[in-house]
């Protein structure tokens, strides 16, 4: 069988080689061309184009980089109508992945279309579930409440598992083979993997960070997949960096997280934290933007899983140097606070379960 998958982003190239594994042990035939980075490129994947060139965040960026995005379309769409794959694999990344299902439903009506890890609809743009369904055979979704979601529109999706939950039991289970060294009290930053989002958000987390360290804890930064360490140079000052995430979360007395799946990752590793994120023009959010685009209450995966605030979301407005010391101050210092934050964390891997997305995801992609 031939698999043409598309990850615009690291966390989907992550998502997208372990999905490759998984077709692998089931078919050792499996020819795999596609969009991504990497982690696909050493499970076997013919990338065309990498991730690296895709990630373009924002309506500004985008409008900045809009002639690679169509020279991307462009490259994606020929390989395709060249390699006629069996199956079209989509990884998030909706804007350009419905657009190229709507070509290949078009062009390779025999090509079977599945969408795995599937845009987060429920959030915002909630229209585009009739685009999904119309173009998709299948969709593979990694939230449980996904099914519901769509059974409400009259679609149907499969919970295969949360392909983050799986990558930390990977982890926590090579944990006995380590020695974690706790002698130094640790403040770990996670700014993102995008180059704006690094720009706009580590400055802010750095001094509120300092300021509340005062030289008793370190702080450590996380450094993205593709993102040179000459990158962070001009924002650090002593701070650490560091690329084993999951070690330094695992470390780390608190964590401050830009919004995304690293906050669930920082949940089901067990960190107290609190999320950030920077809005251009976040004081009109509220009243204008967020009413029109988001159909639900919280911003991060780890409050709208459980459906209740378990970390605070300095998000807009919200998200200034003053509040997050204020927030930081409370997870090293509050013991019941920080309890009770842990408590509600096993209540999110409860609900994830313990099902192995990629795995599943394998199955029916294979026997369907």
């Amino acid at each position: 069988m031939k698999y043409f998958i598309i990850a615009g982003e690291a966390s989907g190239d992550l998502h997208a080689s372990n999905l490759i594994k998984a077709l692998r042990a089931k078919d050792p035939q499996t020819v795999v061309v596609g969009l991504g980075g990497d982690k696909m490129r050493a499970e076997g994947c013919d990338i065309r184009v990498d991730y690296r060139d895709m990630a373009y965040m924002g309506f500004v960026a985008v409008i900045a980089n809009l002639h690679k995005v169509h020279r991307n379309l462009r490259t994606a769409q020929q390989a395709l109508l060249t390699e006629k794959p069996d199956t079209l694999i989509l990884i998030d990344y909706p804007s350009f992945n419905l657009r190229i299902a709507k070509f290949c439903r078009k062009h390779l009506p025999n090509t079977r279309i599945v969408y795995y890890i599937p845009p987060k609809i429920w959030a915002w743009k909630e229209w585009r579930v009739h685009s999904i369904a119309k173009y998709c055979d299948e969709v593979l979704g990694i939230f449980p409440f996904e099914p519901a979601f769509y059974a409400k529109h009259g679609y149907k999706c499969h919970y295969v598992g949360n392909p983050t939950a799986d990558s930390i039991r990977t982890f926590n289970s090579t944990l006995h083979n380590t020695t974690q060294d706790h002698s130094t009290p640790t403040i770990a930053l996670l700014p993102g993997s995008r180059l704006s989002e690094i720009r706009k958000c580590l400055p802010t987390m750095l001094a509120a960070a300092r300021h509340v360290a005062k030289g008793e804890y370190r702080i450590v930064v996380t450094a993205a997949p593709g993102v040179d360490d000459a990158f962070y140079a001009p924002y650090l000052q002593g701070e650490s960096l560091t690329r084993d995430t999951y070690s330094l979360l695992t470390e780390a007395q608190a964590a401050v997280v830009n919004s995304g799946t690293a906050t669930l990752e920082t949940a089901l590793i067990g960190c107290p934290q609190t999320a950030v994120y920077h809005v251009a023009g976040s004081k009109y959010l509220e009243w204008l933007i967020k009413p029109i685009l988001f159909k639900i209450k919280y911003f991060t995966l780890v409050n709208i899983i459980p459906d209740k605030v378990v970390i605070q979301e300095l998000v807009g407005r919200r998200f200034t140097q003053s509040n997050i010391e204020k927030e930081l101050a409370q997870l090293l210092n509050n013991e019941a606070y920080r309890n009770e934050m842990k408590l509600q964390y096993t209540t999110i891997k409860n609900l994830l379960g313990n099902e192995a997305a990629a795995e599943n995801a394998a199955n029916i992609i294979i026997n369907k």
